[in-house]
Order: structure tokens, then sequence, then C-alpha cells
């Protein structure tokens, strides 16, 4: 099963079209896209789920989806446990926070902070957050992640660059 996984797109409905080419080629050959909040209008989340199904978490900045999104997720995909939530917290403690929180989950996808990461948490547990793929803030590039999953395992775990749309 192939997973593209996107966070901190900070768009709305006019700007849809500023996800980079990248990502709408991704989603088209994804076979699930998660969101691990900060998407910011729903107008994004119909976008991506016209190519695969999608799972989001709500972020600090997604008013307008409060309500219509939980703060934490925990879903199956393919055998493979996934703890969704956008604020992992501070990178001090990060893995034991997760751990706890997520006590089941074998990879746990986070956002918030833009800083793409693909670890080791504590027990086995891999921790995830695929950047942005439109505000790279401190980052040199756009980022998002692609996990592969087979037979209940985590297969690869990756961050991907991914280019400027081409509306920009």
């Amino acid at each position: 099963m192939r997973v593209l996984v996107l966070s901190d797109t900070h768009l709305g409905p006019a700007t849809v079209d500023h996800l980079p080419d990248d990502v709408w080629k991704m989603a088209d050959e994804a076979d699930a896209v998660l969101h691990a909040g900060d998407v910011t209008d729903e107008a994004v989340l119909h976008a991506l789920a016209e190519r695969a199904p999608v799972h989001a978490v709500l972020g600090n900045n997604d008013h307008a989806l409060r309500g219509r999104l939980p703060e934490v997720l925990e879903l199956e995909l393919d055998g493979v446990t996934i703890g969704m939530i956008h604020d992992s917290g501070t990178r001090t403690g990060r893995a034991a926070r997760m751990a706890r929180r997520f006590p089941d989950a074998d990879v746990v996808v986070f956002g918030h902070s833009h800083d793409p990461l693909v670890a080791p948490g504590l027990d086995g547990q891999l921790l995830l957050n695929p950047g942005s793929p439109t505000q790279r803030r401190r980052q040199p590039v756009h980022t998002v992640a692609w996990m592969e999953l087979s037979g209940g395992r985590i297969a690869e775990a990756r961050i991907v660059e991914v280019g400027p749309s081409a509306s920009r």
C-alpha cells in the first residue's frame, strides 16, 4: 500500500492549485493520503480525496474545520497501526510522549513544525513529520513523506522533496 503523507499545506479554495505538481502526481499514485493538520480549507481535502481516500487531523490553523476533523486519529492501513496528531510538542521527550499517547501505533504522523523527520521512536515506533509542501520556513526545500506498507509492516518511509506548482 502506498501512502502520501502531508502536513501544513496552509491553502484555501482559491489556492488549492498552489500545491506542487509533484504532490498531485503522488496523490494519483497513492492508495491513501494522510494529512497531519493545518489544511486550513476543506477544499484541499476534497481535491485530494478525488485521487485517494484521505485521513486528516485538525491543526492549530484549521479554524474553519473545527468540529469536522478530529484532533487525534488512530487508524489501520494494511495491518499497520497509525496514530496522527498535528502538534507532537517539543523535540525533547517527543518519543516518550508519542509512545504514551499512541501506545499501539507502529508509526506516529505529526506536523506543525514544518521540520521533516523520519526517525525511530520508542519500542520500534516510527516518528514521521512530512514537513510542508508549501511553507518550508527554516528548511531548504518543500517536502512531503511517502510510505510503503506491506503485510503489516512499514516497508519504506522517506521524505520527498517537492517542487513549486506550475501555477506559481
